[in-house]
């Protein structure tokens, strides 16, 4: 399976959906961003990380207020990475994530009615 990140899927689906129909491709590639969003965990732990100072969080930090173990939490923010929407650093032992910016954008802007 290809891995797309977000802003590859603005440049393939230039315009809103209800402008033109999606191709067969640019349709997969929606579909897959769509679904990093559409598990409830991941989309606490994007809203997390973007309400935390500098819309960075330590994985160290999520893993309470989610309730799921350690590796549970880095598979779901993996998952979010390889969608474009967080970057990654690593800091001693600690990763430490990042939103990217306007990777929400991004999407809405995909979805907005002209």
């Amino acid at each position: 399976m290809q891995t797309l990140e977000v802003t590859d899927v603005t440049a393939a689906c230039c315009a809103p959906l209800t402008r033109e129909p999606l191709s067969a491709a640019d349709a997969d590639a929606l579909a897959h961003t769509m679904k990093a969003l559409a598990d409830p965990t991941r989309l606490r732990l994007l809203s997390i990380v973007a309400a935390s100072d500098g819309a960075e969080a330590c994985v160290c930090d999520l893993i309470d207020p989610v309730g799921l173990s350690q590796p549970t939490v880095s598979h779901h923010l993996r998952i979010l990475m390889e969608a474009g929407f967080l970057s990654r650093s690593k800091r001693g032992t600690w990763a430490y994530y990042s939103l990217v910016p306007g990777a929400l954008d991004r999407v809405s802007q995909v979805l907005v009615a002209p």
